[in-house]
This record gives C-alpha cells, sequence and structure tokens, in this order.
C-alpha cells in the first residue's frame, strides 16, 4: 500500500486526556538534543546518523528491533561526572541501569566506579577487568554465595541492607579470614516525587534500615561490634528519575544527623557518606535534567553545611548515577508494521519490538518521545500511539505522540533515552528474541551485546 492510501486517521489535539503532548511540535523532523544522544542529527536527505553511521544502514546490518548506544556520548558523560566530583568524591556507575563487559572497560577507563546488585552484575565486573576494590556490592538480600564471592574477590564495599545480613557478612568475612569494608543503608523517611515503585526511602518499603524508631543507630551499633567489618559510612538512596534537589537536602541532613549520633556514642566519625542516584533524565522535551557539575555543587553544599553546623568533619561523599550516564546515550530502532487508525481517537502504530525490549511504560507508566528516523516528512502530524507485536493490550512503547500522517509500513522510527533498564529489563514474553546492543563511534559500529537466536531459547528447554 503506498504511503497515500492510508485512510485519513486524527491528524491532531489540542489536549490530550493522557500522556504527554497538549500539541504537535511545529517541526517534526527537528531532534530535540536534549532527549538524543550527542552524535544524533539527521542529514540532508532526512535520514537520522548516530556517531556519522545512518541508521537505515544500521538496520540493514544489524536489523531491528536493536538498541543504538553512541559510545563517544557515554564516555564523555562518565568524565563529566568524575570531573565534576573530582578526587575527594566517587561516582560509583550503577550497573542496574545497563551492564556488560564492554561498558566495564569504558568505565575503567574513563576512571568511574561501579556498583552491582546481583551475582551475575558481579561476575560480568570482574570477568571484564574492573579492580574489586572500585566495586560496591548493593541488594537487599544477597545470597550466602554471593556474599562469598564478593568478599573473597575484595570488593571495596558491601552495602548492609538489614540486621540479618550485618551478622552474615561479618561471618561469612570472619570465615575467609577476612575484615570487610561495609556501609549500612538507611532509609530517611523522604519519599522523592517519581512513581511509587521507584520511590526507595520511605519506610513502607524493602530497602534498608529506617531511622525511625532508632534501627539505624541500633544497626551501627551491632556493626561496630562484628569483628568481620568494618564499618566506613551510611548509605541514603531516595528514589530515580528526580529533578528536585529537596529530597537530597532532607535525606542529607538526616543521614548527618545519624553520623552526629554516632560519633557522640561511639566515638566514632565515619568516613563516608553515600547519597545514592536516582538523577533524572530527558525523557521528552519537557523534562529539565540538572549537569554533573550542578548536581556536584549542591550536594557538596548541602554536606558541608550541614557537617559544618554539627561539628563534623565533612566525609567523603559517594553517589551513584546509572541512568543519569546511560539513559540518554542510546535509542532503539524500530520498524513499523502496520498503522491503524481509528477515526476520532487515535492512531495505532505497531512496531517489531515492544514490552519485551521496553517494559517500562507498562510498568512505570513511564513516557518516551519517537521519531520518523528513516526519511523527512512534511505531512501533518497525527496523533498516535506506538505499540509492540505482544499479546497484551497494555503493550505500549509511547502512550501518545505524534508522527507525520504518511507513517507507513517498513518506515524505521526511534524511540531515544532508551539506554537505561530497557535491555537490562529485557524479556523473552511470547518468546521474543531480546534485541542486540550495538555501539557505534566514529563512524563504526560493533556489536557489544548479540542478538539472541531461537537457538539460544530451544537450548535453555531441556525438555
Amino acid at each position: 500500500m503506498s504511503r497515500s492510501a492510508h485512510p485519513a486517521g486524527p491528524r491532531h489535539a489540542d489536549v490530550l486526556t493522557e500522556g504527554h503532548y497538549a500539541a504537535p511540535p511545529a517541526d517534526l523532523n527537528a531532534l530535540d538534543e536534549k532527549v538524543w544522544a550527542r552524535t544524533v542529527s539527521r542529514g540532508d536527505d532526512g535520514a537520522v546518523t548516530v556517531g556519522g553511521i545512518e541508521v537505515t544502514r544500521l538496520a540493514e546490518e544489524f536489523g531491528t528491533p536493536a538498541y543504538f548506544l553512541d559510545e563517544s556520548d557515554f564516555r564523555a558523560r562518565c568524565r563529566a561526572w568524575a570531573d565534576a566530583f573530582g578526587a575527594d568524591a566517587d561516582v560509583f556507575y550503577a550497573g542496574k541501569a545497563f551492564l556488560s563487559r564492554a561498558v566495564v572497560r569504558w568505565l575503567k577507563e574513563e576512571g568511574l566506579n561501579l556498583d552491582v546488585c546481583s551475582g551475575g552484575e558481579l561476575t560480568t565486573a570482574l570477568d571484564a577487568g574492573m579492580p574489586a576494590e572500585r566495586i560496591a556490592f548493593h541488594g537487599n538480600n544477597k545470597t550466602v554465595a554471593e556474599i562469598e564471592r564478593a568478599v573473597r574477590a575484595g570488593v571495596g564495599r558491601i552495602v548492609l541492607d538489614s540486621f540479618q545480613e550485618i551478622v552474615r557478612v561479618s561471618h561469612i568475612a570472619q570465615q575467609l579470614g577476612r575484615r570487610q569494608r561495609v556501609q549500612i543503608r538507611v532509609t530517611v523517611g523522604v519519599e522523592a516525587h517519581t512513581h511509587e515503585f521507584i520511590a526507595t526511602a520511605h519506610e513502607d518499603q524493602k530497602f534498608g534500615i529506617a531511622l525511625a524508631g532508632g534501627q539505624a543507630a541500633e544497626a551501627v551499633r551491632r556493626a561496630l561490634t562484628l569483628d568481620g567489618l568494618e564499618l566506613v559510612g551510611i548509605h541514603s538512596h531516595i528514589g530515580s528519575q528526580i529533578f528536585d534537589m529537596a529530597g537530597f537536602e532532607v535525606s542529607a541532613r538526616r543521614v548527618v544527623q545519624l553520623l552526629t549520633e554516632v560519633r557522640d556514642e561511639h566515638g566514632v566519625e565515619l568516613p563516608e557518606i553515600d547519597l545514592g542516584g536516582g538523577l533524572g533524565i530527558a525523557y521528552t522535551s519537557d523534562d529539565d535534567p540538572r549537569e554533573p557539575h550542578e548536581i556536584a555543587k549542591a550536594l557538596g553544599d548541602i554536606v558541608s553545611r550541614e557537617c559544618e553546623a554539627a561539628g563534623l568533619a565533612t566525609p567523603r561523599i559517594s553517589v551513584e548515577p546509572g541512568r543519569a550516564i546511560v539513559g540518554p546515550t542510546a535509542f532503539t530502532l524500530y520498524e513499523v508494521g502496520t498503522v491503524k487508525h481509528l477515526e476520532g481517537l487515535r492512531t495505532y502504530v505497531s512496531v517489531d519490538g515492544g514490552m519485551s525490549d521496553n517494559i517500562r511504560t507498562a510498568l512505570y507508566d513511564a513516557e518516551y518521545s519517537v521519531a520518523l528516523v528513516s526519511r523527512r516528512s512534511d505531512a501533518e502530524p497525527m496523533l498516535v500511539r506506538v505499540v509492540g507485536k505482544h499479546c497484551e493490550s497494555g503493550d505500549i512503547v509511547v502512550k501518545d505522540a505524534f508522527l507525520p500522517s504518511d507513517l507507513a509500513p517498513g518506515d524505521l522510527i526511534a524511540v531515544p533515552a532508551t539506554g537505561a533498564y530497557c535491555r537490562s529489563m529485557a524479556s523473552n514474553y511470547n518468546h521474543a528474541l531480546r534485541p542486540p546492543v550495538v555501539a557505534v563511534r566514529d563512524g563504526e559500529a560493533r556489536v557489544i551485546v548479540r542478538r539472541e537466536t531461537e537457538e539460544d531459547l530451544l537450548r535453555l528447554d531441556v525438555g
């Protein structure tokens, strides 16, 4: 069917009852630099390029759906965070956002540390050559085997998440003849302005030990008495996709108060404070994330001010950006399969991926942008919902957006800012094959995580 043969669908809307966009953008061919990787641009012929390579060529070579990661952008963001916090602080990349051996090597080369939260992530980090002392191990229920592996490897810190884990880690460290450096994760009663499922510092959730009722103080008390542990600091993480620094200010104030109580009771000034991650990125044009140097100054000022007021030496600050580094560096490329117009409502654009490669829209009600990237179009905008090919009505990639009204099967569209959590949370639902991750840099593209095959699925199915 030719592009002009599609029946007319809704072309525009002043206000949407749900979703992000209130009106179509002035130019559907324009790419908002806030949501795209730094080397992404549209050429004179209308095709979008990343790292100097047209997406049409990338689709021919690597297929769709696929994640394309701008390596130069990733490395630049690593350097920006390292430079912003300087030598007197530590930046731990949160591996849960996206981790591969190539990423570990980039982190090592750019001077960042690494935060892992499972045995698999730890294995990947060690296998790719990250020095163990630059690794922090998180998790609310680390297994005995995982703890043993971490202690044997000599990880720089284990973040303790419960009273049981305090004893467990100490026991394992003593059995191995080690004294393990640890932090205690506390929940400070701050609920970040984010989705309920990713707000992590209020009391009613699974992470950490509450400040309320003196529980965190008791955890410190116990940790200081155990020979297998070297308590070096307090850890706090208040949520994800946060733009407002007010929550960090409240969190820092409460953590410093705990440090003051530790000093007064035990005569010990703990040397580290980890304020976690969770800084937001731009998924749509309305999002306005802060730059690393702004975040570093704000957090540094908060901690210094609170410590000075309490008469404490300022501890070494750690932060854990994951999404803020890898999120903006990648986009997911899809091929349009069907375009279905619902008169007076919207147009459904079905692509060759979906919730198996991006569960965040269904899970968190997340919002994304989308663009036609294989060509330029001067057609009128139409209101669309980009959906996947899975057997779920909730299989939505982009809830509400505008694409050209001449969109047709075979066109390539891309969803930016999918570097964080999309491949990490990808699944084989409907026996879908998880897409590859392709790193692009200076006119060259290489697979860093290959596409799954049907043989991979059958290899795990032992009959």
